[in-house]
C-alpha cells in the first residue's frame, strides 16, 4: 500500500501520461506501476493512485458521467469494518477479497454515489511477483 490512511484514486483516460504530468508538474514520485491501468504516486508522506477512466456510472450519477475519483482507506481490520458497514445499510459493491498483492479489500458506494475501497494489508508481497513495476 502507498503511504497514507486516506488515498485518493484519480481517474484519467491515459494513466501513463497523467502520472508523468503529475510527477513533472506537481513533484510527485512514481512508487509503483500496476499493469497499464494504475500508478501509485507519492508526495512526501502522502500518496495518490492514478487509475484508468473506465467502468459504469454510479447509480446516483444523474449526469451519466463515469466516476473520476474514488477513495481508498487503509483500515486495521477490513472484515470487521465490512460487517459494520453492511449492518449500517451501506451499498456494498464488492465483498472482502484477498488479492495477490497482499491487500484484503472491499468497495462500498456512499449515499452520494462515491466509491470507497477499504483495504487491510495482510501480506508483504514483492510487487515483481504479481507483475508490478517499482520505481526508486
Amino acid at each position: 500500500m502507498p503511504p497514507g490512511i486516506i488515498i485518493p484514486e484519480l481517474a484519467y483516460p491515459d494513466v501513463g501520461t497523467a502520472a508523468d504530468w503529475l510527477c513533472k508538474t506537481f513533484g510527485f514520485k512514481k512508487r509503483l506501476q500496476i499493469g497499464s491501468h494504475r500508478f501509485q504516486l507519492t508526495l512526501g508522506v502522502a500518496s495518490i493512485v492514478v487509475i484508468e477512466l473506465s467502468g459504469e456510472p454510479t447509480t446516483h450519477d444523474l449526469a451519466g458521467q463515469l466516476p473520476t475519483h474514488k477513495l481508498m482507506v487503509h483500515v486495521a481490520d477490513v472484515d470487521q469494518h465490512y460487517e459494520h458497514v453492511k449492518q449500517s445499510g451501506g451499498n456494498i459493491l464488492s465483498q472482502p477479497e484477498t488479492y495477490p498483492f497482499g491487500e484484503r479489500q472491499y468497495t462500498v458506494e456512499d449515499i452520494g454515489g462515491h466509491r470507497w475501497t477499504f483495504s487491510q494489508t495482510v501480506a508483504d508481497i514483492d510487487p515483481k511477483t504479481w507483475g508490478g513495476i517499482t520505481f526508486e
